[in-house]
C-alpha cells in the first residue's frame, strides 16, 4: 500500500478533493434586459440631498417623505448612469465636474421601520473613473416600493 504523500515537515496531504482553496464564486446573476417597447416602466420615487443621505427618520411618516422628490418612470434594467444623467437634468449641483452622487435604497424592514442601505456610487461626468455605473436596478436588488435617496456630495 502506498503512503500518501507528505508536505514540508513531514504531515500527509489532505486526500484529493478535500482542503485546497474553496470554489469560485458563483457568478454574479446576469439579468435580461428588459423589452421597453413592450414592457410598462415603474415609478421611481427619488429623493435628492445636498452633502449626504436623508435619514431613516425622514421617512418614518407616510405621505411626510422629504420635500426634494423627484418621480421617474424607468425600468429595473436601468444603471446608475441612467439615472445620474437623469438627476442631473433636475439638481443642478449634480452637474458639477467633480459632484459625486451615492445611491441608496429606502425601505421598511420586517418590523416596518425605514432602512437606507446604500448601493452604488457614480460620478457626475465619469471623470475617467466608472465606479458602478454600469450596475441596474434588478441587480441592486430593487423591489417595486422602494425608493431612490441620492446624495449629491
Amino acid at each position: 500500500m502506498a503512503e500518501p504523500p507528505k508536505r514540508q515537515g513531514g504531515r500527509p496531504m489532505p486526500p484529493p478533493g478535500r482542503g485546497g482553496p474553496p470554489p469560485p464564486p458563483p457568478p454574479r446573476p446576469r439579468f435580461e434586459p428588459v423589452e421597453r417597447e413592450k414592457t410598462c416602466p415603474l415609478l421611481l420615487r427619488v429623493f435628492t440631498k445636498i452633502g449626504g443621505h436623508h435619514s431613516k427618520e425622514e421617512f418614518a411618516v407616510r405621505g411626510k417623505e422629504p420635500k426634494d422628490e423627484v418621480q421617474i418612470y424607468t425600468w429595473k434594467d436601468a444603471t446608475l448612469r441612467e439615472l445620474t444623467d437623469l438627476v442631473k437634468e433636475v439638481a443642478p449641483e449634480a452637474r458639477r465636474r467633480d459632484a459625486k452622487l451615492s445611491f441608496a435604497f429606502v425601505y421598511p424592514d420586517k418590523n416596518g421601520r425605514f432602512v437606507v442601505k446604500e448601493v452604488g456610487k457614480t460620478f457626475s461626468y465619469g471623470n475617467g473613473r466608472r465606479m458602478d455605473d454600469a450596475k441596474t436596478l434588478a441587480e441592486l436588488s430593487f423591489q417595486i416600493g422602494d425608493y431612490l435617496d441620492v446624495a449629491i456630495l
